[in-house]
């Protein structure tokens, strides 16, 4: 199947049928701002609409009755929403709706399952585009009038073939109402007004269906209907999770889209046979129907106490027969597994002597049952039941039976009052206990779509309410609430029969949840998932597996997949307790990738099937398919029967938090009745500030004046008057010590933040703990990991001085004594298998952290906190190599450099034996920590005795500082996915980085660390090197300048590394850029144009918080008619003058010049070759020209304005700032970041 024409087909005929729809409703005036009259010339007969065309849209007869209806149905949806919301959701109703008989009409014509055979969409001659139904519309099933046969003749002898398959195409459509009235709709209302179809259209939807997509795709299985309508909500979905980034709640009309996936195939199969097909096999034994079933799990052996239970269950099997067994999806999408439980169920009907005509009637009339919220998922549903049905009984679609699937609806246009119509032959007992009882249905289906299958319904007396709503009467005058009666009773019938299927229990319960985390609820869904899921509102994926349960008759089965966090969490403990009351009877623990649709560890599944039964003892088994990269490698080695592991349910009652850990050994198991991490700290959660955008900076976007470091408690910090203090905000996965990226505003004790914090939540009064939380331990030595993120578990360490954020958790100890041991302990492999086994998703809170087991060991004591010191200064030392520290003093290349002799007793004067010596060093720190983590790990494994469940090496990726190769090509693969690993290129990048800050005045030679970030300059903190006096430095594709960056670059390199070596250092320089030239210095130039400020902002950017960059390019645009860089901190409000006058304007008249060179070159040079490169030369040239000068309008408003910058404010305010005019007009003279 090929699943990339089918997604790329949905996509683009959704698109095109919702802008062939919304054309076709404009032009009867209908559209998006509202409802158009009929020009005044209208008649009743015939109605114009002025579209602005000229010439008006004329309607007749039948369609001003289309176009009534269409008008209605948009006013019956405004009633619960507003009319813009209303008029998308019926363009888009009656897109999906077509888009579906399409699709259903395509599959039949393949499978030669229409009634009369002939095709409609295409032809079975091959290269014939012509449809078979327009060749030969007179062989079909349809009956034509005399008009429609003089129509049909018509037509084709006037080659009007488009209008006469539209013709066709809608009577069929019509047709096949009588053998799927639940798809095929009659089409006289307003959607065949809308429809817009042409066969010759190489560009329209029926062409792309018939060609894009391979016929032999739509005759394998019913599933593409599955994936055409997964594909077909792939944009819908798109915008429902942009919204809810903006924190925009699902509404119940996304709440399909954002919420559908659709099941792989051998899941499917797993669940279905593994519960429908266990049900009837442990009553009815029969080795060749399981052979058939090969994703069936056979049980685990189980205590001969446990065989006497089962068999008294199995002895209730023994009873059943086909016919009784009630199955159902109770989210079914498109009915994918409700098609395998048909196919299942026809081998057990026919292994009981059915006929497979029998046994198709059967099955539909007793025993599929299906709920969903969507209609358009309903449509399809209905159509794979009715066309495996088909395939099993040629006759099945003439027999009029219709399988018990029901989309969801809602009684808000049903008034309580309109019952008093119906029962009229019931004494008045029945007609009081029907109308209460029908009374109550309709209050539990009011909104019934905000809800789907969840909604809990009562049982009723279903047949007294059946006759209750078939027997109605209107008595006296007709009104206009009695004129909709007949269509009010159609309703009625259809929420009693959706109830009743609602209300009963299920012998098999079967289905793949919508996943919704209670963020993304509505507050109507919201408020009743909390009243009626207490223990497992935080994500309707719980809700159901409670739902589900409920469902289920005793003792009979529920087959799920899921998200597995239900597993492990804390906050779903008590569902869990829940389900360890039934009998967990297999499971497929599928982990990230099981859904080949979706990458990376977010969606991480499981797949189970429970009993609902409670035997005491009963052995599980278990797949655990967790490390497999893929679907199909997890089904490979499912189908092997690999890492299969048997467990009790009681097992998991000595695990905290009864976490569903199956695959640990007995040693492991032992663990857990040590001490835990809470014995002997507080791991808690840090603030939320409330507005990070306000209240937080990366550290290097503010003045380092106004930064306070190292201050031992909050009182300090306080009377210091400083106003950012850093910040722990987790960040990537890295170990011992880094990530130090943020400051917050703390001044005067967070005085700004508190009262923000106030405003925001009056209701928490001075009690702010909810939101700044923990605050007794800021500015305390703490250890901290990143609540979200990596899959591998490790902590850093962070002195005194530091505030920490709600995504930075951290542990206090209660004696400082111990902060190396347990620093020691949490980055060990032991701690993350165990954080594996209790907490196996990629969010780690404080609550798990506090319930990890501790052994503590006074022998090893001192000697783990020896190791746990060297690392820390590892990491340390490592973290500092690079500016974006604030420990950063000086570049490795220039610190190495200065009276460090080399291994062969040379002075180091190459950059190339700076950077080897460097890499050296790298490279030995690497291996040693490397070595001191497993040493750890093999420590801590002694002390807790599991040396045969765990061993104690360190993957090379998972080392977290800096090893450097000198190309991509060299790293190793066991290096892969370290995000710590440079190549020669990085190094020198990063050496280029420094020297432009030299250039600037951030750095200095002639000191460590930071010479200026704001406040005072001074001119004595500068003696070797002279950073640019006017703050601006140009890039240019020629050396024009004074102070061009690459003039200043060879000039830094030849006072660091001196005068004799310094073609070697810019060769060696430009071979690790590897940028376009043919010398060193074109080679470094294309570089700076070209790389170094894409560079410069990544360097200077964190996840989550995007590009912060302290070097500004005032970029002219495309042609590179002028650059320069600026360095933000020494920015004031005649920079963008300076600029403009003494460089933007000596650039012009240097291109002038040197156009007019290149024009006298042309003139007067007898050398073709020379003559042809000034031509090209001139026509850059004049073009850079003409940009700067368009560059210069833009600028010169800019400087006008003299705008000026406050650092606290931060890049993202101030790179908007100085490109915004006075007058509140914003000029892009910036490069975009």
């Amino acid at each position: 199947m090929n699943k990339t024409a089918i997604k790329n087909f949905a996509i683009w005929a959704r698109r095109k049928l919702i802008s062939d729809i919304t054309y076709k409703a404009g032009l009867i005036g209908i559209n998006e701002k509202g409802i158009s009259q009929p020009l005044s010339i209208s008649t009743s007969n015939i109605q114009f609409f002025d579209i602005g065309t000229g010439k008006p849209t004329e309607i007749v007869n039948h369609e001003i009755k289309q176009r009534d209806a269409l008008i209605n149905r948009i006013k019956e949806k405004e009633s619960t929403s507003d009319y813009k919301t209303a008029y998308k959701y019926v363009i888009e109703e009656a897109a999906y709706t077509w888009f579906n008989r399409l699709i259903a009409i395509r599959f039949m014509e393949v499978n030669d399952y229409l009634p009369s055979r002939i095709r409609v969409l295409s032809s079975e001659t091959p290269g014939k585009s012509e449809p078979d139904m327009v060749t030969n519309p007179f062989d079909t099933d349809m009956k034509f009038s005399p008009y429609e046969t003089d129509r049909i003749i018509q037509l084709k002898d006037e080659n009007k073939l488009d209008e006469l398959f539209r013709m066709l195409f809608i009577k069929q459509c019509n047709k096949l109402n009588e053998v799927l009235p639940e798809l095929f709709e009659k089409t006289s209302d307003y959607t065949e007004f809308l429809l817009n179809i042409s066969f010759t259209d190489m560009d329209g939807i029926v062409s792309h269906l018939v060609n894009d997509i391979a016929e032999e795709d739509f005759t394998e299985t019913v599933e593409i209907i599955g994936w055409m309508y997964q594909y077909y909500n792939t944009e819908p979905k798109d915008e429902t999770f942009a919204l809810l980034k903006k924190n925009v709640k699902i509404t119940k009309e996304r709440i399909p889209a954002a919420t559908q996936l659709f099941t792989p195939d051998w899941i499917v199969r797993y669940m279905v046979e593994n519960s429908l097909g266990r049900l009837w096999i442990e009553g009815h034994p029969n080795d060749g129907l399981k052979s058939e079933w090969k994703y069936y799990l056979d049980e685990a052996e189980q205590e001969e106490e446990v065989k006497i239970e089962l068999e008294k269950i199995r002895d209730e099997f023994k009873k059943l027969n086909p016919e009784g067994i009630k199955i159902i999806d109770p989210c079914m999408g498109s009915g994918h597994i409700l098609v395998y439980a048909f196919d299942v169920l026809m081998q057990i009907y026919e292994s009981q002597g059915y006929t497979q005509r029998d046994a198709a009637q059967a099955i539909v009339e007793n025993n599929l049952f299906g709920l969903d919220i969507d209609n358009r998922a309903y449509q399809l549903a209905y159509f794979a039941v009715m066309m495996k049905a088909r395939k099993y009984d040629r006759r099945f679609l003439t027999k009029g039976i219709t399988p018990k699937l029901y989309s969801i609806k809602e009684s808000n246009n049903i008034k309580k009052s309109n019952l008093k119509y119906f029962g009229k032959s019931l004494n008045d007992i029945e007609l009081n206990t029907a109308t209460l009882q029908m009374e109550y249905l309709l209050d539990v289906y009011h909104d019934a779509k905000e809800y789907g299958s969840i909604l809990n319904v009562d049982a009723c007396n279903w047949e007294l309410l059946y006759r209750f709503v078939d027997d109605y009467k209107i008595e006296g005058q007709m009104s206009l609430e009695s004129m909709d009666i007949e269509a009010i009773q159609g309703k009625l019938r259809l929420i009693v029969s959706i109830a009743e299927v609602m209300a009963q229990k299920y012998d098999v319960v079967i289905t793949n949840p919508p996943y919704m985390g209670s963020s993304g609820m509505n507050p109507k869904v919201s408020k009743y998932v909390k009243d009626n899921y207490a223990d497992s509102k935080s994500d309707l994926f719980a809700v159901f597996i409670d739902k589900c349960l409920q469902m289920t008759n005793k003792n009979r089965y529920t087959a799920m997949i899921t998200q597995h966090a239900w597993m492990f969490l804390s906050s779903y403990e008590n569902l869990r307790e829940k389900m360890l009351r039934q009998d967990i009877m297999n499971m497929a623990h599928l982990g990230a990738r099981a859904f080949e649709e979706i990458g990376g560890e977010v969606v991480q599944t499981t797949s189970f099937v429970t009993r609902k039964s409670n035997v005491d003892s009963y052995a599980a088994t278990f797949s655990r398919l967790i490390d497999y990269s893929n679907q199909q490698a997890k089904e490979r080695a499912f189908l092997a029967r690999y890492n299969i592991y048997i467990c009790e349910n009681s097992t998991f009652q000595n695990i905290p938090n009864q976490v569903i850990a199956y695959w640990i050994g007995e040693n492991f198991k032992k663990i857990f009745n040590y001490d835990r991490m809470e014995d002997f700290g507080n791991a808690c959660i840090g603030m939320r500030t409330g507005d990070n955008n306000k209240f937080l900076r990366l550290w290097h976007e503010v003045g380092r004046n106004k930064i306070g470091l190292g201050f031992e408690n909050a009182n300090d910090a306080k009377a210091s008057n400083l106003k950012w203090f850093p910040y722990c905000k987790g960040g990537s996965f890295r170990k011992w010590y880094g990530n130090n990226d943020y400051v917050v505003n703390w001044e005067n004790d967070g005085h700004e933040i508190k009262e923000n914090t106030k405003r925001v939540y009056p209701q928490l009064g001075d009690n702010l703990g909810w939101k700044i939380s923990n605050e007794q331990y800021y500015f305390k030595q703490g250890i901290t990991w990143s609540g979200v993120g990596a899959s591998i578990f490790g902590v850093r360490c962070y002195p005194n001085g530091m505030i920490f954020d709600s995504g930075a958790n951290s542990f206090f100890v209660n004696d400082k004594n111990d902060y190396l041991y347990f620093a020691g302990l949490l980055n060990t492999n032991l701690i993350n298998e165990t954080i594996k086994t209790i907490n196996p998703t990629i969010n780690t809170g404080c609550g798990v952290v506090a319930i990890l087991p501790v052994k503590y060991s006074e022998d090893y004591k001192n000697y783990i906190a020896s190791i746990v010191k060297n690392n820390l200064l590892i990491s340390k030392t490592n973290w500092d190599y690079f500016e974006t520290s604030w420990g950063f003093k000086k570049h490795p290349l220039i610190s190495l450099c200065k009276g460090v002799i080399a291994g062969d007793r040379h002075e180091m004067t190459c950059i190339e034996d700076v950077y080897n010596e460097w890499a050296s060093d790298c490279n030995y720190k690497f291996i040693q920590l490397k070595a001191n983590e497993e040493e750890l790990n093999r420590i801590f494994i002694e002390i807790y005795g599991l040396q045969d469940e765990l061993t104690p090496e360190v993957e090379d990726k998972d080392v977290t500082v800096t090893r450097i190769y000198d190309t991509k090509e060299d790293i190793p693969e066991s290096m892969k996915g370290n995000n710590y690993v440079l190549t020669k290129g990085d190094v020198i990048k990063s050496f280029i980085s420094y020297a432009v800050g030299c250039m600037f005045g951030r750095y200095s030679l002639d000191i460590e660390g930071l010479a200026y970030a704001g406040g005072e300059w001074n001119d004595n903190k500068y003696s070797t090197f002279i950073p640019d006096k006017d703050n601006c430095i140009p890039i240019t594709d020629e050396e024009y300048f004074e102070d061009d960056i690459v003039g200043l670059l060879i000039a830094f390199v030849k006072k660091v590394y001196g005068r004799e070596t310094l073609e070697e250092n810019l060769d060696f320089i430009a071979d690790a850029l590897g940028n376009k030239g043919n010398t060193s210095r074109e080679i470094i130039r294309d570089y700076f144009m070209n790389e170094f400020f894409k560079d410069h902002c990544s360097t200077y950017s964190v996840t989550g918080s995007g590009k912060r960059p302290i070097y500004w390019l005032y970029d002219s645009g495309k042609q590179n008619g002028f650059k320069a860089l600026i360095y933000m901190h020494r920015y004031n409000a005649d920079t963008t003058g300076i600029i403009r006058v003494y460089y933007l304007h000596k650039m012009q008249r240097i291109y002038m010049n040197e156009i007019d060179r290149m024009q006298d070159m042309i003139d007067n040079s007898t050398d073709n070759r020379e003559i042809s490169k000034a031509e090209k030369r001139k026509e850059k040239l004049i073009r850079q020209y003409k940009e700067t000068k368009e560059y210069d309008e833009k600028i010169a408003h800019i400087a006008n304005s003299r705008i000026d910058i406050d650092l606290d404010d931060g890049v993202k305010v101030n790179y908007d700032k100085v490109q915004t005019g006075k007058d509140g007009k914003k000029l892009n003279i910036l490069a975009k970041i």
